[in-house]
């Protein structure tokens, strides 16, 4: 293949059809702490990545039955929020492309702020995907030694994962060890056993891979109709049974666990370094006083944020072994030539070729360890461009220029498709370079995609730029877009601190004293949905002060969410509660006066996510909202209750409007829930358009943005002493 492609070339699967795709990117170079890499060589996973072949290509129900958990999430879902957001929401996510891969050796390009001990033109292994560049946190890359070759060097992540499996077990000369599963993990787990001095039994159905089995010095019994697995390892045991059992097999299957409890001896270690089925009998672990464990992938450190994406590496001395020194430990075996792993490779294509390694991989009975070949120099080319030209669908003459900064999650299913649906021409989506980056802007008809978000917002001939980034730049951007002489939609929040709120306000003056109006607008939708539009025109025919009750059935996040980190996110009192003081601001038509707030205390490390908020505002208006995380998912999210003049007003979730007494009940319901995103962003474009004043006052922006400052900073002290008495 050309490795001199115009752009990064990456492998992705789409989940709905399983179809695979070459997706080509734009370049990007490394943040902090990170390394980038020009890719020489990746290995397909016989085992994770074959299952998500079989799940892309099963039919919607074959899915389900794979995922019976988030079945249960949706129907639970569908209660609450009706049929149609919850289908869009998932056949969006089957939609969107994955990457595949985690077994990468490359030369290093470049490398971010921050790192130390790794320099450019040195071979590294790491878990990126397979793409032609990859980058990759410091702390999930390991030097490639001289003695070891590219191809060898692409088996160390596979080889790391059972030899994670391994440390569990912690295996002792001398002892017997079963492997349940000689595919490529459990063929270079028998390696790892016996170069550790232990007896290894290899256990499979299959002839050829025992005798690659033999081949690394293990016994084998192959498993079949009318074999006693347990019998034969005991025999090879002398009556002991197995010291450990280590199963990499990939299978919805009880057996494996099973037959590893029957094959034990008394006290023995079970460890499932792949998949299988656990549904366990007591009895099969009791008598015997079996440990089972499971183990998670490489090593310490992995799905940890703190390590794997901000570099925190652990003390070697309280953590010796991190997936990053497992890297280092197999590549330390392959320097020595303790593990072979020439003949384990059945495969050898180019990138080019990538979708028919996935056909041999699922089609191909001798398919063990593929590779994926590049082509790439000795030394890195240079990198490739960070714009890339998208065959975009352009709206016709005199509609706004609109770019994008962001694509994440939201923006992907709400924004882009509003501005597609606005008219607007679209010209730039800017990200950090993921394959979803590419192809969201492909489907949403921009006509370039980039990784220069710079660069975006200061483009000629762009009208208008929205940012959709994470909290932290959203203010930066905004005040940035402002001094360019853009128009800007920034998504909520605007600011997590006073002074990024004052930088913002400082860069709209200078705009306007430069004889510009900019269109300026926070992502605050729900101003915008249909039944809000409808309760603020009942409640202008009601004298007097209102009083506004929101209820908010927010759900827990998992913890380590990045919204979570203060610096970064600003927890969701800021990230997330600002919509609903908004929406009540907008509701009463008056500046609010006073803030209040409490929270329920977090677990240390965390931020609150439970709270209540009392707004006072200056009509006499009273306004609180109850935004919790700790309630049932089934049920609804949202609810707003207004009271006002002898009335009462209910606002069910964006699903349903009451009025009380029911008499006065003439409201229709709307066909589905609409939380007015499409008509937010295309107020937006159609001020743009007309050059007419911010269908949301800046004056209000700034008024809310103060006022959940306020709000995140009283519930923070009240979360922290338990009292409002020092306030």
């Amino acid at each position: 293949m050309n490795s001199a492609a115009a752009g990064v070339l990456q492998v992705v699967q789409h989940l709905r059809s399983g179809t695979i795709e070459l997706l080509e990117l734009p370049g990007a170079p490394p943040a902090a702490g990170e390394v980038l890499v020009q890719t020489r060589a990746s290995l397909l996973s016989a085992g994770t990545e074959r299952m998500l072949l079989e799940f892309g290509r099963a039919g919607l129900l074959g899915k389900a039955r794979q995922q019976p958990e988030r079945v249960r999430e949706l129907l639970e879902r569908l209660r609450t929020d009706g049929v149609g957001p919850v289908l869009e929401a998932a056949f969006n996510k089957l939609d969107e492309p994955l990457p595949l891969g985690y077994a990468n050796v490359g030369t290093v390009a470049a490398v971010g702020a921050g790192v130390h001990g790794l320099r450019p033109g040195e071979r590294v292994v790491s878990n990126a995907a397979h793409a032609s560049w990859a980058r990759v946190p410091l702390n999930l890359c390991a030097r490639v030694p001289d003695e070891v070759s590219d191809e060898a060097a692409a088996f160390v992540v596979p080889a790391a994962i059972g030899l994670q499996g391994m440390r569990l077990a912690a295996p002792t000369m001398g002892e017997s060890f079963a492997v349940l599963g000689t595919g490529l993990i459990g063929l270079l787990t028998v390696q790892l056993l016996a170069a550790a001095g232990c007896e290894v039994i290899a256990v499979d159905r299959r002839a050829d891979r025992l005798e690659l089995a033999r081949r690394f010095g293990a016994r084998t019994v192959l498993a079949g109709e009318g074999v006693d697995v347990a019998a034969a390892v005991l025999e090879f045991t002398r009556g002991r049974g197995a010291d450990g059992v280590l199963i990499a097999a990939a299978t919805d299957s009880d057996a494996p666990v099973r037959e590893a409890a029957h094959m034990s001896r008394k006290r023995g270690r079970v460890v499932l370094i792949g998949v299988a089925g656990l549904r366990l009998s007591r009895a099969d672990f009791y008598a015997k006083e079996l440990s089972l464990q499971v183990s998670c992938s490489y090593g310490p450190g992995r799905y940890d944020p703190q390590y794997e994406a901000r570099g925190h590496d652990y003390p070697l001395a309280y953590v010796r072994w991190t997936e990053q020194r497992n890297f280092e430990a197999v590549l330390e075996q392959l320097a020595r030539r303790r593990l072979e792993v020439g003949a384990l490779i059945s495969h050898r294509f180019e990138l080019a070729r990538a979708a028919q390694a996935y056909e041999a991989l699922l089609n191909d009975p001798a398919a063990l360890g593929i590779l994926l070949t590049y082509g790439a120099p000795a030394r890195p080319a240079a990198p490739p461009p960070p714009n890339l030209s998208v065959a975009g669908i352009r709206a016709g003459g005199g509609a706004p220029v609109v770019s994008v900064i962001g694509a994440g999650a939201y923006a992907r299913r709400f924004l882009l498709p509003a501005l597609r649906a606005s008219g607007a021409r679209l010209a730039t989506l800017a990200s950090s370079g993921s394959p979803l980056t590419a192809w969201a802007a492909r489907r949403a008809g921009f006509a370039q995609v980039s990784t220069d978000a710079a660069a975006t917002l200061e483009a000629a001939g762009t009208d208008a730029v929205v940012i959709a980034t994470r909290h932290d730049s959203h203010a930066r951007y905004a005040a940035a877009a402002l001094a360019a002489g853009k128009h800007v939609f920034v998504e909520k929040p605007l600011a997590l601190t006073e002074a990024e709120i004052a930088a913002v306000a400082a860069a709209h003056a200078a705009a306007q004293a430069r004889g510009t109006s900019p269109v300026f607008m926070v992502g605050f939708n729900r101003r915008f949905a249909p039944l809000v539009l409808r309760l603020k025109s009942e409640l202008s025919r009601l004298p007097g002060p209102r009083c506004l009750i929101y209820t908010v059935n927010a759900g827990a996040l998992a913890s380590g969410h990045w919204s979570q980190e203060p610096a970064v996110g600003g927890g969701r009192i800021v990230g997330e509660a600002c919509h609903f003081i908004d929406l009540l601001r907008f509701l009463v038509g008056s500046p609010i006066v006073k803030v209040h707030a409490a929270a329920v205390p977090a677990a240390p490390g965390r931020l609150s996510e439970s709270a209540t908020i009392t707004l006072s505002f200056a009509d006499g208006s009273l306004g609180s909202v109850h935004y919790f995380s700790n309630g049932a998912r089934a049920f609804p999210k949202e609810r707003l209750e207004v009271f006002a003049a002898g009335r009462t007003l209910q606002l069910n979730n964006y699903r349903s409007l009451a009025t009380f007494p029911r008499s006065l009940l003439r409201l229709p319901r709307p066909s589905r829930q609409d939380k007015g995103n499409q008509a937010c962003v295309q107020a937006f474009v159609a001020a743009v358009r007309a050059g007419t004043a911010s269908p949301m006052p800046f004056a209000e922006v700034i008024e809310v943005s103060h006022a959940t400052l306020e709000a995140a900073r009283q519930a923070a002290l009240l979360a922290d002493t338990g009292s409002g008495d020092k306030l």
